[in-house]
């Protein structure tokens, strides 16, 4: 069993994107591959999870209205 990693940041934290953040599929009114954020695109925390299968912290980040994507602690850097 992999020992759960706990979260280094926090809901409401303010966080900036450190690499471009492509459409895995998840967005389905977005073609495949598309950049969704910009390296250096800020935004904030709304909701910290857990990703069951590696037990590692899953960051819904909002970058802009309505656009609320996943990331993980190595995509993000706090400002």
């Amino acid at each position: 069993m992999i020992e759960p990693r706990l979260p280094k940041f926090q809901w409401g934290q303010k966080v900036k994107a450190l690499v471009d953040l492509h459409n895995d599929g998840t967005f389905p009114d977005t073609e495949q591959d598309a950049r969704l954020v910009a390296v250096g695109d800020s935004g904030e925390i709304v909701q910290v999870g857990t990703h069951t299968e590696a037990n590692m912290p899953i960051y819904l980040v909002e970058f802009a209205p309505h656009l609320v994507v996943g990331c993980l602690e190595e995509e993000i850097l706090p400002l």
